[in-house]
């Protein structure tokens, strides 16, 4: 009798077990549906449509792995997308990073008044339509009539061509990511500051140090995930960049400029490669190639996070 009781309080147990975890699927279910649908499918199929030779309207033609080659051994633009990729990610995030680091610190000491309303404008950049604000910068770095070639000759200096000398097209897109990115990433160093016990400060006080002495030994080592968290979202941003130098050469050059990414393919990064490969030239499976490297560059970068994150933790 003992033993057919506990093997009921058994059964209704598996059976509660095995509800909620019927229950746990069924809520999640919707996602993974969408997610199937709209993401591994597509990234399946674009593997699969890498492997063609197709421009959409005919016949597709089976090449295997000859777009790779072609791409990693035969093609100098896609090398130079990769290398204005890294060089406008090199002369933006890092500074964008520590600029945050710097403004979430500021606006989060007591003695600062009005911070909500310094927060919302510093924020208001990642709000705004990317049009306006690559219509403003391009007035501002226009050749002709900019505001910053007027000021350099107001001083006696030289106009610079901001749509033709490739280290000043990257700069004014540098400029663009950078002042548009900032106050996202200021949000984020904000969020982890605050996480940030006030007793730690009040001990480091009581010891004696210096506020700059608790900002390098105690702020920014327990901000350190939070560092790492932004500059990964930053660099998987700034390797899928698109819009931002697309819009900008379209108010500064004209549309042919921007597909091919400035006048001398000096602001064309992957993503713009990818796009003009597609949507310009129609070869479908060489774009799939594109786009599978550079989720495989990607991917090596979020392993990389992952590595150093685990490696801080322990």
């Amino acid at each position: 009798m003992e033993r057919e009781m506990r093997n009921g309080r058994g059964a209704r147990r598996f059976n509660q077990r095995m509800s909620d975890h019927i229950s746990g699927y069924l809520y999640t279910l919707p996602f993974f549906a969408i997610f199937m649908v709209f993401g591994f499918y597509p990234m399946l199929y674009t593997i699969y449509i890498s492997l063609f030779k197709w421009d959409m309207l005919g016949d597709r033609t089976f090449v295997g792995l000859r777009n790779y080659r072609l791409l990693l051994m035969e093609d100098p633009l896609f090398w130079k997308s990769i290398g204005n990729t890294f060089l406008i990610w090199f002369e933006s995030v890092p500074f964008q990073i520590l600029f945050a680091i710097l403004l979430a610190v500021l606006l989060n000491q007591a003695f600062i008044k009005g911070k909500g309303m310094f927060r919302f404008f510093i924020f208001l950049p990642n709000i705004t339509s990317l049009v306006a604000v690559s219509l403003i910068f391009a007035n501002v770095f226009g050749v002709k009539y900019g505001l910053f070639n007027y000021l350099l000759t107001v001083l006696g200096l030289d106009r610079i061509d901001w749509a033709g000398a490739p280290w000043a097209t990257q700069l004014a897109v540098a400029a663009l990511v950078f002042w548009r990115y900032l106050g996202f990433h200021m949000v984020i160093q904000l969020a982890g500051l605050q996480s940030i016990p006030g007793d730690l400060y009040e001990a480091a006080t009581i010891d004696g140090a210096s506020k700059a002495q608790q900002f390098f030994r105690l702020t920014i080592p327990m901000l350190t995930p939070t560092i790492i968290f932004s500059t990964l979202i930053a660099t998987t941003g700034g390797l899928q960049l698109f819009t931002e130098p697309f819009a900008f050469m379209s108010d500064l050059a004209g549309t042919n400029a921007a597909v091919n990414g400035g006048t001398n393919n000096q602001v064309l990064t992957v993503v713009m490669y990818l796009y003009k490969t597609a949507f310009t030239d129609h070869a479908f499976g060489y774009s799939s190639a594109i786009a599978n490297l550079l989720l495989i560059i990607i991917l090596l970068f979020a392993l990389f996070n992952s590595l150093l994150v685990g490696k801080l933790r322990r």
